[in-house]
């Protein structure tokens, strides 16, 4: 099994409610999104992101607003709409029980095996 596919998978799941948390709290423009999850070790490239805001924007979670930029042409900045807000919150409340509940499996001590009974030992 390959570990590194596992946590990408892993990643790729939970990449939707970090990328809503992180806009939930201002404008954005999508080069910072990527920063911010690659300082939280959460990589990721253009390729991955812009189809998810896209998605995200088609399904009315997000909105957009271009802005004029000093190094180049308008920027597309994006923010989370009132239906994104609850979108996150139930994804959020969905992401705590789901942790909970791995932290239950996983942390869970392992039942002692049970000791085999002695063989009997013939006496001469």
């Amino acid at each position: 099994m390959d570990i590194e596919n596992a946590k990408a998978q892993m990643r790729k799941g939970v990449l939707e409610l970090c990328i809503l948390a992180i806009i939930e709290e201002d404008e954005v423009y999508p080069s910072d999104i990527i920063s911010r999850l690659k300082t939280n070790d959460l990589i990721v490239v253009e390729g991955t992101l812009y189809p998810l805001l896209t998605r995200l924007k088609n399904d009315g979670l997000l909105d957009y607003t271009w802005r004029e930029s000093n190094a180049g042409p308008p920027r597309k900045y994006f923010k989370i709409t009132d239906l994104g807000r609850q979108f996150l919150e139930a994804l959020s409340s969905s992401w705590q029980q789901l942790v909970h509940s791995v932290a239950q499996t996983v942390g869970k001590p392992q039942p002692a095996k049970k000791a085999r009974k002695s063989e009997p030992t013939e006496e001469a």
